[in-house]
């Protein structure tokens, strides 16, 4: 992975992993239901946001070589792939 792309990618997850300890505590708290869904949604928005940087580092490198393959069954492959992947991000 890039450099600057690990950077972003585990800076997200580790902003993730700290705002899912603060919704467990929220929910063990009986805390409003309104606020633990706004921070439900916060942790969703870090981990989309970390998925984005992953899925441009594949552009960038993986996807690079694979679409100046000669093969074009391999270009086909790595389309198919984006596709899926794409598909899954925005469900």
């Amino acid at each position: 992975m890039l450099d600057e792309n690990k950077v972003k990618v585990t800076t997200n997850l580790k902003k993730a992993r700290g705002q899912i300890a603060l919704i467990q505590k929220m929910v063990d708290n009986g805390q409003y239901c309104v606020d633990i869904a706004q921070q439900v949604n916060a942790a969703i928005g870090l981990l989309k946001k970390a998925n984005n940087y992953i899925l441009e580092n594949h552009l960038l490198t993986c996807g690079a070589k694979k679409l100046n393959s000669s093969k074009s069954s391999e270009r086909m492959a790595f389309t198919q792939e984006l596709i899926k992947a794409f598909t899954i991000t925005t469900k």
